[in-house]
């Protein structure tokens, strides 16, 4: 059974079917959000940022979402490779201590705890990614509206509410509810917006870190981090909200470099309120210059519980911290076959394993 399937846009599959894949031809790599989904991708990240895009200079976009925002920041410090471990580790092992009476740890708790982490991280280092020679980043944030322009028991519920009803008419109509703001290390987006209400904000210090915890903030999980330096005032959530898995417009001009996504599935579901929404989980020309990585569904049945981590085993193990770290563990270890195999394939492309995304 092979691990790793790759699928592929029509300029991306011609491209490929021509050329092989060449670690100058890439120009963009998204991540998605999907919270410990995302360790799964870990021994891809490695090998793209620590070894294969090493081997070219071409400037390369980073654009992410949520936990991809923090993988695609991570891919901007020195030694990327250590600072990949570092992340899986640091992922893997996050506890916390239940306040009396609670099951669950309370949002201002891990929005406080997360914010610490971020500052051991990334403390002293952040001039590592504003100043990349390479890599500009994209951090994508949601930014509340309305009812959600701050954060309040009542008004962020039925602000919420709102978002979900106007999305299941129209994706576009959300935005009168929440907005895309994107943080960027450069002035130029690597995509198009006319498809969704979107503001750029530069990414400074001064607001690196706020832009990603915010781009991690899941309502109600974390909180909102408001008012973020440089940024137009109000609350900010998760940037998975208005783009879950970023698919976004990187085909605008029907040129350009190659967008390279390592991915947990084949979808790429547009916003997070879009995942029971089947009908838009389709390719669309956005896609057409896009190389998706990703796990073979039968193949993430031989993981633990047969699926790849998720949220729910916060709950499934609850304080079992040393049972759901092991489960963890065995699934991201078992994923070192998805670097394996692209290591392969990029020595002998097989355009027989290249599908239709």
């Amino acid at each position: 059974m092979q691990a790793l399937r790759i699928y592929a846009g029509p300029r991306a599959r011609a491209h490929v079917a021509e050329y092989g894949l060449r670690p100058a031809d890439v120009g963009i790599v998204p991540a998605a959000a999907g919270g410990p989904k995302g360790m799964i991708l870990g021994p891809l990240d490695r090998f793209i940022f620590g070894e294969w895009l090493a081997q070219s200079n071409q400037p390369v976009d980073l654009v992410g979402a949520s936990i991809g925002a923090w993988r695609m920041a991570t891919a901007c410090l020195r030694d990327p490779i250590s600072a990949f471990a570092r992340l899986e580790r640091d992922y893997i092992a996050q506890d916390y201590e239940l306040e009396p009476g609670r099951k669950t740890p309370s949002a201002a708790q891990v929005s406080e705890r997360f914010a610490l982490n971020l500052e051991s991280f990334y403390g002293g280092r952040m001039q590592e990614v504003l100043q990349h020679p390479r890599y500009r980043l994209h951090i994508v944030t949601s930014r509340g509206r309305h009812l959600l322009r701050r954060e309040h028991r009542v008004a962020t519920p039925l602000g919420y509410l709102g978002a979900f009803l106007t999305n299941s008419m129209h994706r576009r109509a959300m935005s009168a509810w929440l907005e895309r703001v994107v943080f960027s290390t450069v002035d130029a987006l690597p995509f198009a917006t006319n498809d969704y209400r979107t503001r750029q904000v530069a990414q400074t210090e001064a607001n690196f870190q706020p832009a990603l915890q915010a781009s991690c903030s899941i309502p109600f999980v974390l909180n909102a981090i408001q008012n973020i330096p440089g940024a137009p005032a109000g609350a900010y959530w998760d940037g998975g909200i208005t783009d879950y898995h970023l698919h976004l417009n990187y085909n605008a001009a029907g040129q350009g470099p190659l967008v390279l996504y390592p991915h947990f599935q084949k979808a790429i579901v547009p916003g997070w309120l879009d995942k029971s929404l089947k009908w838009r989980h389709g390719a669309t020309h956005f896609l057409d210059n896009t190389l998706v990585l990703a796990p073979d569904p039968a193949w993430v049945k031989t993981l633990p519980n047969g699926k790849l981590p998720d949220r729910t085993d916060f709950t499934r193990y609850g304080t079992d911290l040393k049972s759901r770290v092991a489960v963890w563990s065995t699934a991201v270890s078992a994923s070192a076959r998805l670097a394996d195999e692209f290591r392969e394939w990029l020595e002998q492309p097989d355009m027989s394993r290249v599908e239709a995304l």
